[in-house]
């Protein structure tokens, strides 16, 4: 591989920033220190007034391969991560046909071994009858597994009480719920069909799968993982009543318990339904801006550790729908990074907690092998960001397959002008060097 030098870079890492140079051999960070000038790199980038951080490392994308490809591929998906400044993604089980055997499982990593240009990983799919598939599980190959406590896609919602208690009881390795109990959304979803018939407005979304649902499952989990000292990871926090199950009076690498929020809940709230509708579908539900007022604060005050996407995408024909037919999830993977940095520039969270919660803190929750962090032997997975440059988000400059986006139209003041994936430099000022592709993410468990 070719020798990369950075200079005069302001690195972002462990709660510090500093001025520093970073050498890069055989795809590792080889070395870092205040003046690197006088090492020869088939590759020099001077990095003058520009911040570097460590990889985005995004843990919850649904990239649709196989059975969805419509919507999105591995390789368009992890193309606008890499663009975005997400180095890694862990993808979920709900493609078709649904990640529910190892052979299924072995399948999504060979595809994304010949074309994602980002490192990956696979959730393995938990339905209420594959148990002794989900056991056969590698934990140093696979980031987790997943179970939908809500409705999904196929054969993925698990709402058997003794299936859910002997997961929890036997899993060997990180269990990641989709928290929304299944009960309370029909009920609320009878009363609209009631009162509106077809034409539900979309405003109605977070009235359906409203925090109620949200704070019975993700309690629920709680509950059998406090039960079995299962290792219980929740997606997408949404509500301010979810909060209060969580602890922050812990280390993170020694939390059992660990929760996630989405960029999509700290950005939007109920009211932009009025102008974006459908465009912001998502389970769970945006919700009332009192919700989302209370999101950013606990991720600050690290009663929730991680910051994802949960990118979904659909075709904007699709996105047309009515109410019960149009389909739930946002494609965000391309910003994400962007959005944060855009509260950063608002003065809402600095960029070193902006790291931490994107870089650092996943890499600790999946004990990820080298990566998350700006170090000397860790995987040079590195992301270089301009916070004077500005960047209009349009459909056509798009990555990602489904061509549109919830942010149309807004102007962000940070760009994001390099990419490093594995020590191999694939996305430098709007231009991507695809002769490499990602690694499969290792993880460092007994």
């Amino acid at each position: 591989m070719k020798t990369i030098l950075i200079l005069n870079a302001q690195l972002i890492n462990e709660g510090k920033i500093y001025q520093a140079d970073v050498f890069i051999q055989n795809g590792l960070i080889d070395q870092i220190a205040a003046d690197l000038g006088h090492r020869q790199a088939d590759t020099i980038i001077d990095a003058q007034g520009k911040y570097l951080l460590p990889g985005v490392i995004d843990d919850q994308v649904h990239f649709r391969e196989p059975g969805l490809t419509h919507k999105g591929e591995i390789y368009t998906e992890a193309k606008a991560a890499v663009a975005g400044g997400t180095t890694s993604f862990m993808e979920m089980p709900n493609t078709v046909p649904n990640a529910l055997t190892q052979e299924l499982l072995a399948d999504k990593y060979r595809r994304a071994a010949q074309v994602s240009l980002a490192n990956y990983s696979f959730f393995m799919g938990v339905s209420n009858d594959n148990l002794s598939e989900v056991l056969k599980t590698n934990p140093k190959e696979v980031c987790g597994l997943k179970i939908f406590m809500g409705s999904s896609t196929g054969n993925m919602l698990v709402d058997n009480p003794s299936t859910l208690e002997t997961v929890f009881r036997e899993a060997n390795l990180l269990i990641a719920t989709h928290c929304e109990d299944e009960q309370t959304i029909r009920e609320n979803s009878a009363k609209m069909r009631e009162q509106y018939g077809d034409d539900v407005p979309m405003a109605m979304h977070p009235i359906i799968r409203d925090a109620e649902a949200c704070y019975k499952s993700s309690s629920l989990a709680i509950e059998l993982a406090k039960k079995h000292n299962t290792r219980l990871h929740i997606l997408h926090i949404s509500t301010q009543d979810e909060l209060a199950l969580f602890d922050n009076t812990i280390p993170l690498s020694a939390k059992r318990i660990t929760s996630e929020v989405c960029v999509h809940h700290i950005w939007f709230s109920a009211d932009d339904y009025a102008t974006l509708g459908s465009q912001i579908k998502c389970n769970p539900a945006i919700k009332a801006p009192a919700h989302q007022a209370a999101l950013l604060p606990a991720l600050l005050a690290d009663k929730l550790d991680i910051i994802a996407t949960d990118h979904a995408p659909h075709t904007w024909a699709e996105k047309q729908n009515k109410y019960w037919q149009a389909p739930s999830g946002l494609p965000l993977i391309q910003y994400s990074l962007s959005m944060m940095l855009e509260l950063y520039h608002q003065g809402k969270i600095s960029l070193e907690k902006i790291v931490e919660k994107m870089c650092h803190a996943p890499a600790i929750c999946f004990q990820i092998e080298r990566r998350g962090f700006i170090r000397e032997g860790y995987w040079a997975d590195l992301v270089l960001v301009d916070l004077q440059q500005k960047v209009l988000v349009r459909n056509e400059n798009l990555y990602y397959k489904c061509g549109w986006s919830p942010l149309a139209g807004y102007e962000f003041h940070s760009a994001i002008t390099h990419t490093l994936v594995s020590g191999h430099l694939v996305y430098a000022n709007g231009v991507f060097d695809e002769s490499k592709t990602g690694e499969r993410l290792a993880f460092a468990r007994d």
